[in-house]
């Protein structure tokens, strides 16, 4: 009797792993619905990103404009300068077209995290000027100076990062102790500025020896580095002139940029770009038409941008693509073809 008991039930277990068995989906083929799925979505992703890059007309292989300030001061005394007037004027100019700052670090990084539809503008300062960055007894920037300037238009047109790179040589902004131009470096560092390399005497790097243009390069490195913790990533040649050997204004013994900036006369070229050189990158003269200006200055070349929008980078706002029309696919640098996504 127990034994007919034990087989009925034995029986009735088997019954049931059998009906269990029959409406369960075998590993396998759960395995090929997961990755079928995950392909889908995968599919479903890229197509809403296509069709977003080209809803603001995304073009990441366009060209950036780099622009090359020096003094701030009231009374501009050589076309180097600018007044505080003129120098909102331009950074009301680039809010006006849809330009966004970043910094020359994250340009030679393509790390450029701007919102789709804008473009991107590098805005750089030579020489660590006192008229860039005063800073008074509490540690705030002086009126008039190209820090607060920045920082008071971007407080006003939230969006517009207040963002630039400070290329500093041994006048420090004017500042002679170790104190105050820690001071100084590390308020910019601690305000999310860039500080770049600019030589420590400001020589004409051409033609020197490799020696020279080393010890040039890698002492105001080394100095900026024990100052602000801070090693240069980028660095911008004096008189735009680059060493015998390009390579020589990018690594040496004591320094390793990732993008060495001339001083003229066109906007750079994408990171993302065939065209890209890190060794050479051009920047852009801040002036009106005039003169030579008249071609290759800033309002000359922004003015060229905005008619040319096919020629200028726009964002498709997510860093993780790089976005274009397909017909510039044969522009784009090898390395960062998974990132692409063309349109």
């Amino acid at each position: 009797m127990r034994l007919g008991i034990l087989l009925g039930s034995g029986m009735g277990l088997i019954a049931a792993a059998i009906l269990t068995g029959c409406n369960s989906e075998p590993e396998s083929a759960k395995l090929t619905n997961t990755k079928a799925d995950a392909a889908a979505k995968l599919k479903e992703s890229r197509a809403a990103k296509l069709k977003a890059a080209a809803k603001v007309k995304a073009n990441e292989l366009g060209q950036i404009p780099v622009l090359m300030f020096h003094r701030i001061v009231p009374k501009p005394a050589t076309t180097d300068d600018r007044s505080p007037q003129q120098f909102r004027a331009e950074l009301e100019r680039l809010i006006r077209e849809d330009y966004v700052p970043i910094t020359a670090a994250e340009l030679v990084a393509g790390k450029i995290d701007i919102p789709a539809g804008k473009h991107p503008v590098v805005l750089t300062f030579d020489d660590s000027s006192p008229s860039q960055l005063t800073l008074n007894e509490m540690g705030v920037p002086q009126k008039d100076t190209a820090v607060q300037i920045l920082k008071d238009v971007a407080a006003k047109h939230p969006g517009f990062r207040p963002a630039a790179t400070f290329y500093v040589t041994r006048d420090m902004f004017g500042k002679t102790t170790r104190e105050e131009q820690a001071q100084y470096l590390l308020w910019l560092k601690d305000n999310g500025f860039e500080i770049g390399n600019h030589t420590r005497d400001h020589h004409n790097l051409r033609g020197r020896s490799q020696k020279e243009v080393e010890e040039q390069i890698g002492s105001i490195a080394q100095q900026i580095s024990g100052l602000s913790y801070t090693n240069p990533t980028t660095i911008a040649l004096p008189y735009g002139n680059q060493p015998s050997k390009k390579e020589w204004a990018l690594r040496g013994k004591l320094y390793n940029h990732k993008g060495a900036f001339l001083a003229g006369y066109t906007p750079a070229a994408s990171p993302f770009s065939k065209s890209y050189d890190p060794a050479g990158i051009p920047r852009i003269k801040v002036m009106e038409k005039k003169g030579d200006c008249a071609q290759f200055c800033s309002a000359a070349w922004l003015d060229w941008l905005k008619n040319n929008p096919d020629m200028r980078y726009t964002s498709d706002g997510d860093v993780r693509t790089v976005a274009y029309p397909k017909y510039k696919n044969p522009y784009l640098r090898k390395s960062y073809a998974t990132w692409s996504l063309a349109y």
